[in-house]
């Protein structure tokens, strides 16, 4: 059965996509935990990081230094945070790998 994401990356099911490429597609978060909360999504379907391997670290560049470039062409101020739930326990509720992009409230820490 297909996730979410790979749903949304086939177009079977709308979403406000901000960005694609052949690797990546980027999303807004349907569920928005800050004023910018963008999705970062590997069209490879990898279920968690921790299930990442070493011919994914191409991907997982990619999906960092897009983050930086979103953030900069939002005019982010280089201000935002990146967040990888591995886990129900950690959050995670659809599994295929993904990054949340905050930014736009103060951001505390610890997370939660």
């Amino acid at each position: 059965t297909l996730t979410l994401f790979e749903k949304i990356i086939n177009k079977e099911i709308p979403a406000d996509i901000i960005y694609e490429d052949e690797i990546s597609i980027v999303i807004k978060d349907i569920s928005p935990q800050a004023p910018t909360h963008l999705l970062i999504i590997p069209k490879k379907v990898i279920p968690k990081l921790s299930d990442a391997s070493k011919e994914d670290k191409d991907i997982l560049g990619h999906l960092m230094l897009l983050a930086g470039r979103i953030a900069e062409e939002l005019g982010l101020d280089e201000t935002f945070r990146l967040v990888v739930n591995n886990g129900a326990a950690a959050g995670q509720s659809v599994f295929h790998l993904h990054l949340h992009l905050l930014s736009g409230r103060p951001l505390n820490w610890p997370p939660g």
